[in-house]
Formats: C-alpha cells, structure tokens, sequence
C-alpha cells in the first residue's frame, strides 16, 4: 500500500472518462464529475493552495455546503500535503472561533454569504487567507482555480503524516481534534471494500454531509478507491431518494433516512429491486426499523460501528447473518477487546465493559492534547472508546452504553456538557443535566432536565431562544424538562440513568 493516500487513489483509478459522480437528473442539475475532472481540478486546486501559502502539514479549514467542489478541496489538501479540517456548516462563529484558534489553519474556506463575518474572525485568529465556495461551483475559490495548472506533482507523504483532524466533542465542553492519517483513511477505504463487496460498478447514493467520518471518509474514499460512481445529493430527501433508487446499488444512511424512507407509501420491494445493499450508522439503528425494513423492501440492513478517531471498528457481515440490534464482527486487521473500565482487564464474553480498539484504522492523537492522547491510548495500542459494549456468544458486538453520557442525535454528535455549560449560564437556573432519550427519527433526542432558580419563571421557549446563536442546531434540546432537583448518588454524581428511565417514553417511540 502507498503512503501517499491520494496516490493510492491515483493507482486505483479506473478509465479517467468513467463517471465518479453521476448527474441526479434532478431540478438544479449540476454538471457530471468524471475521474479525469477529479486530478485535472484537484491540481489546479493544489496549485492554488501552495499559492494561498499552504505548506506541507498546515490546516485548511472549510466550513462550506455540500457540493462536488468540497470533494475536490479535499482531494487537493491531500495533494498538497495539507491537513483537511472540514466544519459542520451548523457551527456559530462563537464555535468557530476556538476551531480556528486551536487548529490555527492557514486558509479558511466559507461560504460566500458568510465571507463578511468569517473574514473578520479569520483576521482576528490570525488566519493567512480566506477563500469562498458555493454550494454551485461559485465563489472566489473556484474563480482563482481556474486561472491555475492541471499539472501538480504531489507533495510527498508517509503513512503515519497527517491528512485530516476532525474535531468531536470533548466531556469538558473542549472539542478534541482527532488527528487521522493518510494511513488511517487508506487502510480502513480499502477493508470496507473488501468487507461490502464493492466494485466499480456501484452506484452509491449519497445523501449524507461530509464534514464528518460517515460521510467523506466511509462513503466517498469507499467509492474513490473502488472506482465506482455516486449520486450525489446536497441533502437527504425521501422522495428523490426513490426517485433514484432504480439507478443506484447501494446506499449509505443513518437510522433517520430509514425510518423517513418507511414512512413513504412507495417504498417496497420493487423500488429497492435494483439495489444490493442498504448500510447504517453514526447511531443505533433500532430492533424495530431494521425489521419493517425487511418486512417491507426484502432487504437486511447491514448495520456497523465506528467513530470519529477510528473510522469503521466493526461491521455485520456481508454474507451471513446481519443480526439486528448489533454490529457485527471485528473487520479485517482491527482487534477489539471489551474491558473493565476500572481496571483495564480484559474481560470474558458476555459481559459487558469498556470497548477498546487498535487496528491501522486508530487515529494518531488529538491535536495538541498529548496528556488526552496518552490517557485515551494504551501503551499497547488500544483507543479507550468510551463506548460500553459486550461479545455475544456468537461473537457479535452489541453497543449497550456511552460511558461518557453521549448523544448521538441523527448521526451527530452530542456531549453533554457542552449543552449543559450553555444553560446552567442562563440567569434563573440552577443547574441541569442534558440526555439522550429514544427517538424514533434522531435515535437520541437530545433532552435537558432543568433545576430553576427559587421564584425563577424562564421556560421552555425562553431556554430554546437563548441557545439558538450559542449552539449548532443539532445540539439544540428537542425539550427541555424542569424539575425540583436532580438524582445523585452518594459521592454528589447526578444518576442520568435515573434520569433516562424516569423520562424514556417522552418522546415515545
């Protein structure tokens, strides 16, 4: 294997007139994206960023809507040698403004309608330089990249060099960068492809963000390195998702496109005919949606486990049982182990402790945290996942727990604190705690449990306005509960288990 990971793409690659994103025939139709577009304009991009001042290891950091060009910067940030920092295009500028502090990137990519208020930021941070791009090929990036070469000689990398950071949410309420390697994502694109039998000729659709792992590392790299086609959606919407399903083979989702998908009278076994496998992630995918899905369309949803600093951990099989309510089996070079989260012992199957994970997939550290990186990863090379999990008798991995109070609310992230610091801010409250309830559409609805001040009448409304500048949508509580005081256990710990059982048919699913 290659250490350069855009070079193992280059080795890949099938005929450069071959399609690699597919004209959707929808309204607003974007031009098709061969795989000879992809190195002619991912060098002249790279050429562009070396102008701009990118040097080998400097962050590029780009907070744009979903469009092929974002796959393109992406493309060329590897090319040139450059860490690719995509943000959630949710974040506010008081978000953003530690990103940038922290990764201090040497350009900033934005939207063109937040140009104004980025560039200002951007000044403030220190950041090089600031480009635009638009969710249709436009903006000041795209108009310099055309004055640039096709002709870029790749900036050399090693395996262990960094070609990403994405941030996730830190238990303190401070975001940690997950520091990935050309080796990571190359390593992890080439087992899933091995693992779900993908070729070049699969047609992927794509209706997922890609700011995040799911989307740009599982999804696309999958499809780069296969050699295969997506259709590419700026967002998920049901009824182009049916519309497209006869010309596809494959779909990656989180549980909210299933359960949207079943709630379409069209959805049956002659819409999903042509395809030949539906994945889910980034959330629990509930017992129930996974058994209309077959009850309705024939097919098994094959359901998998990975995380922002490993990519994909595990996955259900391919040919086999893909049994629900699990994920499946350890892929192909990655070890996992379940543990006591006290002690770190190895613990037998079928009890349930700390999942821990090592493989050539395990990211290479947060950035600049190298106290967090050596507390999270063992001296043997297991990553601490946090997550709480147990081997069944038949091997499969079941995800029973978050050790670290988690949300994941629609394939997102969400850690407590974060929300919990914004409220507990707020003039007439106490205190609150902030979980995750079953939701039929998110999987976890994020929910805050309220202490109020004595005499104190902020409501519902009132706690959901003021967090709306400080938080991505996302994070927002889907309700916000209030009550005389919180549980705890004898050492003052608020029991959210206490809390989940109290109030877990809220949103009754």
């Amino acid at each position: 294997m290659t250490n350069h990971f855009f070079e193992l793409i280059r080795t890949r690659m099938p005929d450069q007139d071959r399609d690699f994103i597919v004209p959707a025939g929808g309204a607003g139709e974007r031009p098709r994206l061969s795989y000879g577009d992809i190195l002619t304009l991912s060098g002249r991009m790279a050429n562009l960023l070396v102008a701009r001042g990118v040097q080998p290891g400097d962050r590029v950091a780009v907070q744009v809507e979903k469009s092929p060009e974002a796959i393109v910067l992406y493309l060329a940030c590897l090319r040139a040698g450059a860490a690719y920092l995509p943000l959630n295009m949710a974040y506010t500028l008081a978000e953003l403004s530690y990103f940038i502090g922290d990764a201090e990137p040497r350009l900033m990519v934005c939207a063109p309608g937040q140009a104004a208020a980025i560039e200002a930021l951007a000044r403030d941070k220190g950041v090089g330089a600031v480009e635009t791009l638009g969710e249709r090929g436009d903006g000041s990036l795209i108009e310099a990249t055309a004055g640039q070469a096709a002709a870029f000689a790749d900036v050399d990398r090693g395996p262990n060099d960094l070609a990403a950071i994405l941030y996730t949410s830190g238990t303190t309420g401070r975001s940690k960068g997950a520091m990935l390697t050309h080796r990571n994502l190359a390593s992890n694109a080439l087992t899933l492809i091995e693992a779900w039998h993908f070729t070049a000729d699969d047609v992927l659709i794509h209706a997922l963000p890609i700011f995040h792992t799911h989307g740009l590392f599982v999804a696309t790299n999958v499809i780069l390195l296969a050699g295969a086609s997506m259709l590419f959606l700026p967002r998920f919407d049901a009824e182009e998702i049916l519309r497209l399903l006869p010309r596809a083979t494959t779909m990656m989702g989180v549980p909210t496109f299933y359960v949207r998908l079943l709630q379409h009278p069209e959805l049956d076994r002659a819409a999903t005919a042509h395809m030949r496998l539906f994945i889910s992630g980034s959330a629990p995918l509930l017992v129930e949606t996974h058994e209309s899905w077959q009850a309705r369309t024939g097919h098994r949803i094959l359901e998998r486990y990975g995380m922002t600093e490993t990519n994909m951990n595990s996955s259900n099989p391919y040919d086999g049982e893909r049994r629900a309510g699990t994920v499946g089996f350890p892929l192909p070079g990655v070890d996992i182990r379940v543990t006591d989260p006290d002690s770190g012992r190895p613990l037998p199957q079928g009890e349930i402790g700390m999942i821990e994970i090592r493989g050539p997939n395990v990211f290479g550290g947060y950035w600049r945290m190298p106290e967090k990186t050596a507390a999270e990863i063992r001296p043997d090379g297991f990553f601490i996942s946090g997550d709480l999990g147990r081997f069944d008798e038949q091997g499969y991995l079941h995800i029973v727990g978050r050790g670290k109070d988690l949300v994941i609310t629609g394939g997102f992230n969400v850690y407590p604190k974060e929300v919990e610091s914004e409220i507990d801010g707020l003039p007439g409250i106490v205190e609150s705690a902030v979980i995750g309830l079953p939701h039929a559409d998110f999987g976890e609805g994020v929910t805050a449990v309220v202490v109020r001040a004595k005499g104190a009448t902020i409501g519902e409304r009132d706690i959901l306005e003021a967090l709306q500048d400080r938080l991505a949508k996302y994070k927002l509580p889907k309700r916000v509960l209030f009550a005389d005081d919180l549980p705890r256990n004898t050492m003052g710990k608020v029991q959210k288990n206490v809390l989940r059982d109290q109030y877990g048919d809220l949103y009754s699913i």
